[in-house]
């Protein structure tokens, strides 16, 4: 039997599989009982939360699938609403409303709409904090009796979504689960403290092995942190690249070792508190979202609603949201969504630094993707029609930014001896200098075929435009290199 350190440098050795570097771009998912009330505070993103409100920040987040956690901190938005809308209501009472929903439920539409936005993957949520499992499991909850959807949401989309041509993953909540820890959870230590232990450990050891078994998932995505030791993690990471050769798995699976034995202890949560308090109330990054940090073997690493701004040389995957909430939140409104512009930008320099984008969809409680949230899907599609060549299949160069002389942003990539200029916004035509590059050799513009002169000049190169490209998300530009 090998040894724990040969396991996991044999896991370390293993090379990224091709397709999820190709892949570039995937869909999230989040749909679960909390589509049914679809309401969080709204303090504007996670880390804004934090700052504003540290001391009982974590039932104030504007995610909406937090929202079992937030009604249960008194005097908060979300058990203000709970009271006013559903009384003295249990949030597992909207289990039965959600399945309802799923009458109206076509994940083929889904699969379509995912396929046609040049989405590559799709990484369903199976089960969230709130502990309820979008599949059939035969792994019954000690706690919450007939905590499963009868119908399987898991296999129905994972058989859509490679119907349509599509890779597909699971997401599982390993680190939290409401139903094993019903302690309320107002600030970072708690959250980070509240991990389950005891019969948790196996509970979601088998669970996970379950949806690798039934639906031999392509990304193994888990969440927060895991409750077994490294050694039993790493056995599961073997298992799994046994039976789906070609799976990837995220950064997300901090051992139980670590932090909860750190936050045993009421003084230790505390001074954790203090510090991340006065860091949330200072430095101005803490709104930017959430970095993961690194473990002993992954795949990926999972920035949250932030990137990495220089190539990496360990692949990533961005996250988010399309508005400030995971889930579907029904008071937001087309002003609270980012623009086609902003979410395919950080999507451009995402993929120019080693990176991917794992954008999110929160449906709605009755199976429908809200209309703000299908438009973006569309703009993607038709963007990467004219410009994946690219993205799709492409690496780093050796510098991600650039910019022209008028201050307009470009990015690099390269793909089969070309180097790929992307030009964030309009292009005019005519003349554009781009700053410290030197370059010449035939180049097209992607969207229209048109021919695009270089010419070198000193440190610059000059390219000239047959016409304008008007598209307002950019103008990607590929030129053949030696």
């Amino acid at each position: 039997m090998a040894s724990p350190e040969q396991v996991l440098a044999d896991l370390n050795a293993r090379p990224l599989p091709a397709w999820y570097d190709d892949a570039k771009f995937g869909i999230f998912i989040h749909w679960g009982a909390w589509a049914i009330p679809a309401f969080a505070p709204r303090l504007g993103s996670i880390g804004e939360a934090f700052a504003k409100d540290y001391d009982r920040a974590v039932a104030m987040t504007p995610y909406t699938e937090w929202y079992w956690n937030a009604i249960r901190v008194p005097g908060t938005p979300s058990a203000a609403f709970h009271k006013a809308h559903y009384g003295h209501a249990p949030y597992t009472d909207f289990k039965a409303a959600f399945e309802q929903g799923l009458r109206a439920w076509d994940p083929a539409a889904w699969a379509e709409a995912f396929r046609d936005a040049g989405a590559r993957y799709v990484v369903l949520v199976t089960k969230h904090h709130d502990g309820l499992c979008l599949w059939p499991s035969d792994v019954a909850n000690p706690h919450q009796a007939d905590w499963t959807t009868r119908r399987d949401i898991v296999g129905e989309l994972a058989a859509a979504v490679r119907a349509a041509g599509l890779r597909f993953g699971v997401y599982y909540s390993g680190g939290i689960d409401w139903t094993f820890n019903r302690r309320p959870l107002r600030t970072l230590a708690d959250f980070s403290g509240s991990m389950p232990g005891g019969p948790y450990r196996a509970y979601a050891m088998r669970q996970v092995r379950e949806l690798i078994d039934r639906y031999q998932p392509s990304v193994l995505w888990n969440d927060i942190a895991w409750p077994t030791s490294p050694m039993r993690l790493h056995e599961l990471f073997a298992d799994y690249y046994a039976a789906v050769p070609e799976g990837v798995v995220n950064d997300r699976w901090v051992t139980s070792n670590y932090p909860k034995n750190r936050l045993a202890s009421a003084a230790a949560r505390r001074k954790l508190d203090e510090r991340m308090k006065a860091y949330y109330a200072t430095a101005p990054e803490a709104s930017h979202g959430v970095i993961p940090r690194p473990i002993p073997h992954s795949d990926f690493r999972t920035p949250e609603y932030t990137g990495f701004s220089t190539i990496q040389a360990k692949k990533w995957e961005a996250t988010r949201g399309m508005s400030f909430s995971f889930g579907f939140n029904r008071h937001d409104t087309e002003a609270d969504y980012a623009t086609p512009e902003a979410l395919a930008g950080d999507f451009i320099d995402a993929v120019s630094r080693n990176g991917n984008l794992l954008l999110n969809v929160g449906p709605r409680a009755d199976a429908v993707i809200p209309d703000e949230q299908l438009s973006r899907l569309r703009r993607f599609g038709a963007w990467l029609r004219a410009n994946g060549e690219a993205i799709y299949g492409s690496r780093p160069w050796t510098r991600s930014d650039g910019e022209t002389d008028t201050g307009q942003t470009v990015r690099f990539t390269r793909t089969d001896g070309r180097l790929n200029l992307i030009f964030k916004g309009p292009v005019p035509a005519g003349p554009v200098v781009v700053r410290d590059l030197r370059v010449s050799g035939a180049a097209r513009r992607l969207a229209d075929g048109a021919p695009v002169a270089t010419e070198p000049r000193g440190d610059d190169t000059v390219l000239t435009f047959p016409n304008a490209s008007t598209d307002t998300i950019g103008s990607a530009v590929s030129v053949s290199t030696p």
